[in-house]
């Protein structure tokens, strides 16, 4: 046996240097038909995502609208059934006001109107509210010192409103505030602030006559 050649009981020798190894990584796209018939199926599902986001959102719209529409209907036949029975109201305040609205009938007309008020109806105007020509129309006007500015002085007829819509403005009488009376002292001829032509006059008044 030669002297480098191992026996058949012998240890192995120590194994040599390992040659280079390279790290695996993913595997290749598959190419050809099913590659293809991938990406179209990626493409087509993405658009009938986009198509089905576009519905829902188209149908969201639609319910807003729909309820929205549904509610103004509503509410534009429940203010003209109220605005038809102001006057009924009207009958039923002055009524109160004479003393007559007493016994059975008076709780016919609390019923009524607490019934009205679970519709929305709201009556507004009262006497102390500052005018607004908005929201009041003035049938008589006054000035008055007890006030500082346009103020409601007297309901003659009550206001109705069905929620921001209104179904009828008050009647109301004004007062504005009293103009301050002039200060009989002040000479006309020393104020620096009077127009020229009431100096003048005041200076030719205050003149001794010949």
């Amino acid at each position: 046996a030669s002297p480098g050649a191992a026996g058949p009981g012998s240890a192995p020798g120590p194994a040599g240097p390992a040659g280079p190894r390279h790290a695996e990584g993913p595997p290749a796209p598959a190419a050809g038909p099913a590659a293809e018939e991938l990406a179209a199926a990626k493409q087509a599902l993405a658009e009938r995502t986009a198509d089905l986001q576009r519905v829902t959102a188209e149908y969201a719209n639609y319910r807003k609208r729909v309820d929205r529409d549904r509610a103004a209907t509503v509410e534009a036949a429940t203010g003209a059934v109220l605005a038809a029975l102001l006057p009924v109201l009207d009958d039923l305040d002055r009524a109160n006001q004479h003393g007559d609205l007493t016994g059975a009938f008076k709780a016919v007309a609390d019923q009524l109107v607490a019934t009205l008020e679970k519709l929305g109806l709201q009556p507004y105007g009262e006497v102390g509210d500052r005018f607004d020509p908005t929201l009041h129309e003035a049938v008589a006007h006054q000035t008055s010192a007890e006030v500082t500015e346009p103020t409601c002085v007297a309901v003659l007829r009550r206001g109705y409103k069905l929620g921001d819509r209104l179904l009828r403005v008050p009647l109301v009488a004004v007062a504005e505030p009293a103009p301050e009376p002039a200060d009989p002292t002040q000479d006309p001829t020393q104020d620096p602030t009077a127009a020229p032509d009431a100096r003048a006059r005041a200076t030719r008044s205050a003149m001794p006559r010949v």
